[in-house]
């Protein structure tokens, strides 16, 4: 019989054959990088699509609860401009109730294909009730759908209940095509850093940081 010891033993092995940036890595000329990381954000993210890395506008975000204890999810990115980073979610779940107590978060983009990863830190503040909407709207009926069930995270007893409530909630879309969950909340993550992280076989990975500086940036290289 094997102990403990020989189960960790062998994952250690496992994690250790896992091969990792075993693809073509990008490039990343540090001295040609915009005064903006927006654009230079745009310019990797839009690499990613072009090359059809798997949901490349996928992200983590990372919140923190009452109690000060980390949460994280990850999420799709529904936009980005000069206020900053956009994801959605119901006000009525865990990261809105977090997002309530603590308006700061982190963003974190992998696009390991690329060897490459974006970190965002900042606060976060709620849209419009117009800019909620068009968000909403935007979805699927069956997002949408389930979004009006408000009950993100609760416990489920019975999946038939689950079932039960959202044919109702897109029975009521169907009738009200129009409707809008004054719940549902379009954030805007405003970053005060982003680092921009490019790896490389050797393991000198390069790594770039932007932090927020009045109303520009100033950008600093860091040790990998």
């Amino acid at each position: 019989m094997r102990g403990e010891g020989d189960h960790g033993s062998a994952v250690r092995g496992l994690l250790r054959d896992i091969e990792v940036f075993g693809g073509p890595l990008a490039e990343f000329d540090v001295e040609r990088a915009p005064a903006d990381p927006v654009l230079l954000f745009m310019s990797w993210l839009s690499e990613a699509v072009a090359d059809g890395l798997r949901d490349p506008h996928a992200m983590t975000l990372s919140t923190v609860d009452e109690a000060g204890d980390p949460d994280a999810r990850v999420l799709i990115l529904k936009g980005v401009d000069g206020s900053g980073w956009q994801f959605a979610g119901h006000g009525f779940s865990p990261k809105g109730h977090q997002l309530a107590v603590h308006p700061r978060a982190a963003l974190t983009f992998y696009w390991p294909e690329h060897g490459r990863q974006v970190r965002l830190r900042g606060a976060v503040t709620p849209g419009t009730a117009e800019e909620n909407a068009a968000d909403f709207l935007g979805r699927s009926a069956t997002a949408r759908a389930g979004a009006l069930l408000g009950r993100q995270s609760q416990y489920l007893a019975d999946p038939a209940e689950c079932d039960r409530a959202l044919h109702a909630s897109l029975a009521l879309i169907r009738q009200e095509p129009s409707l809008v969950d004054s719940g549902w909340i379009r954030y805007t993550l405003a970053p005060v850093e982003v680092e921009f992280w490019q790896a490389a076989r050797s393991r000198v990975h390069t790594r770039l940081r932007y932090e927020r500086a009045g109303a520009g940036w100033e950008r600093f290289r860091l040790w990998s």
